[in-house]
Parts: structure tokens; sequence; C-alpha cells
């Protein structure tokens, strides 16, 4: 991002869809850690689309 890579919003997309799918894997379960998990992948999946954007 800091040297304006041509990669960096293909990169971030990578990012959103990995987290993405390891918050739905995640959130598939009930134990607290698991749901800790999902939040927190949710909240990289905003992170790195708002990067990518």
């Amino acid at each position: 991002m800091a040297r304006d890579s041509r990669f960096a919003e293909a990169i971030c997309e990578l990012c959103a869809e990995a987290c993405e799918w390891c918050a739905q894997q995640c959130g598939a379960h009930d134990h607290d850690h698991c749901q800790a998990c999902a939040k927190a992948c949710r909240e990289c999946v905003d992170t790195c689309r708002a990067m990518a954007a």
C-alpha cells in the first residue's frame, strides 16, 4: 500500500475473501472462541475491502 503496488488492491481483496471464508467456518460453531474468531474475521473483511477500494 505504501509503495502503491499495482497488486495492493488484489491482495486486499484476496485477504477479504480468506477472512470471509474463515468467518463462515468459525461462525458455524457455537463455541465462544469460534464466535470471537468469526467476529474478528468479519471486521478484517470490512477493513480489507475498504483498503481495496
